[in-house]
């Protein structure tokens, strides 16, 4: 009896790593169009405006919930739906600075969750002007992309469980920011973001 030869695929290293589907990417370099990537890490989300080219992406614009954090002084979480929003928001902004005028959506192989952060980051980068294809039910509501729930959640933990309200906002105490004043601060880091890019366009 001739035993056959089995031949095992190991797929591509991205891939392995839950970085790229590469099926979807195809479908969208066929397009010719820039594409809006998102991503997740432990502590950010970082938007990229990218030109699929023979010899690698080329970066067009981006934006880093860090980067939220050290240059505009944004104090909470840099990967919460907030912070998602106005991490797209900029990075949208920057795109449209750069000459790109629309893209397509690229989120790697994150779930498409209704209401999902990275759909907070598209939201951003639509207002920001960029046009997206898009289906308008897959975006958080207004009140979740602005923080009032956590606002929300803040307040209940605070005024029933102060130990629990201390642990879980811990890092947002520690720098002294109130989380019950994040939809407040929100508006104020939006603003500044648009005044920001807005001067770096006339200079």
């Amino acid at each position: 009896m001739v035993k056959r030869k089995v031949i095992r695929r190991v797929p591509f290293k991205r891939r392995r790593k839950g970085l790229t589907d590469y099926r979807t990417r195809m479908k969208m370099l066929l397009s010719g169009k820039p594409l809006l990537v998102v991503r997740k890490t432990n502590t950010q989300v970082i938007v990229q405006v990218v030109k699929p080219e023979v010899k690698g992406d080329r970066v067009l614009a981006q934006a880093t919930g860090r980067e939220l954090r050290t240059k505009f002084g944004w104090p909470a979480s840099g990967k919460n739906t907030p912070a998602a929003y106005l991490v797209g928001y900029l990075a949208g902004l920057r795109a449209l600075k750069a000459g790109v005028k629309e893209a397509i959506l690229y989120i790697g192989l994150h779930r498409a969750v209704k209401g999902a952060r990275v759909f907070a980051a598209l939201k951003g980068a639509l207002d920001a002007g960029l046009k997206v294809p898009h289906s308008s039910e897959i975006l958080p509501p207004e009140e979740r992309i602005k923080g009032l729930h956590i606002a929300k959640h803040a307040k209940m933990l605070k005024d029933t469980d102060p130990t629990a309200f201390e642990r879980q906002f811990s890092a947002y105490l520690k720098s002294g920011f109130d989380p019950e004043k994040i939809v407040e601060v929100f508006e104020e880091i939006k603003k500044k973001i648009e005044q920001t890019v807005r001067l770096q366009v006339a200079e």
